[in-house]
């Protein structure tokens, strides 16, 4: 299902749009937990998702929408990699 905020990418092996949904449900789990340490592991969940994208053979330098699909993948994975560092520094914090 589409949603109003979702990127407009035509993925010529249409490898986007699956790991979109997956990428929207874990950015709404991680947005949903109410602690960094528990959104941590959606956060490295999501970084596996993203990876996919990232390593797509289908890579195509001259299409704007894999440029797109790339570097938004590479926005989002530099994000939930700042979740998950959060949430061992507040693990770290919290008392034995």
């Amino acid at each position: 299902m589409k949603t109003s905020s979702q990127a407009d990418i035509l993925c010529p092996i249409d490898l986007f749009p699956s790991q979109e949904e997956e990428v929207n449900r874990l950015t709404q789990a991680i947005n949903q937990a109410p602690t960094a340490v528990q959104k941590a592991p959606f956060a490295q969940e999501l970084i596996a998702a993203v990876d996919v994208l990232l390593a797509c053979k289908s890579y195509d330098e001259g299409s704007l929408d894999c440029r797109l699909c790339h570097n938004f993948s590479q926005l989002r994975h530099k994000t939930a990699s700042l979740v998950v560092r959060a949430g061992q520094l507040d693990e770290r914090r919290q008392p034995r």
